[in-house]
C-alpha cells in the first residue's frame, strides 16, 4: 500500500469519526428540542459515548503523528459501537425482547425550588418510559436506528483505519 492510500484511509477515518457522532447527536438533539420527544434513561445513556467519541475525534483533528491520530480515531469508533450496543440492548427493552435494568424515568431537579414550585414541576415533568418507543421509522425506533448507524459507522471507520495498513 502506498503512503497516499495510507493516508487517505486516516483522513476519512478521521472525519467520519467526527461527521457520525455529530450527525447522530444533532438528531437526538433536534427530536428532543424540535420534534418534543423527550429521552429516556437509557437515551441518555446512548448519548454520552458519543459526546466521547467526538472529543476524540476532534483531538485526532489537532494533534501531531499518524499514529497518535490513528490511535484516537480507533477510540472514537470503539465509543460509536458501545453508544451502538447500548442501542442494541435499548431496543430489545423497547421490543419486550428482554427485561431493562432501571425504572427509566424522567427526574426533575428541586434544588432551590419552593414545595410548591416543586412539586408543579414534578407533576409537569414527563415520564418517559424505556420499553415504549415514541417514534419509529420502518418500525424501527430511534434506539434501534443508533444501533444500526453507530455499529455501522464504527465498522466503516475501522476498515479506513485498516486501508491506512
Amino acid at each position: 500500500m502506498t503512503r497516499a492510500a495510507s493516508a487517505i484511509g486516516l483522513r476519512n477515518a478521521r472525519l467520519l469519526a467526527l461527521v457520525i457522532p455529530a450527525a447522530l447527536l444533532g438528531g437526538a438533539w433536534a427530536f428532543q428540542l424540535l420534534g418534543g420527544l423527550y429521552p429516556c434513561e437509557m437515551c441518555h445513556w446512548q448519548r454520552w459515548p458519543h459526546y466521547g467519541a467526538l472529543a476524540l475525534a476532534v483531538l485526532a483533528f489537532v494533534t501531531g503523528g499518524a499514529r497518535v491520530k490513528a490511535t484516537l480515531v480507533a477510540g472514537a469508533a470503539a465509543l460509536i459501537a458501545i453508544s451502538g450496543l447500548i442501542g442494541v440492548f435499548h431496543a430489545g427493552v423497547e421490543y419486550h425482547w428482554w427485561q431493562g435494568i432501571t425504572a427509566c424515568t424522567q427526574t426533575v431537579s428541586t434544588t432551590g425550588l419552593s414545595t410548591d414550585q416543586a412539586l408543579r414541576d414534578l407533576l409537569a415533568a414527563p415520564i418517559v418510559r424505556c420499553d415504549a418507543a415514541q417514534w419509529a421509522l420502518f418500525g424501527v425506533s430511534l434506539a434501534g436506528w443508533n444501533a444500526i448507524l453507530s455499529l455501522t459507522g464504527a465498522a466503516v471507520i475501522v476498515s479506513q483505519l485498516w486501508r491506512r495498513g
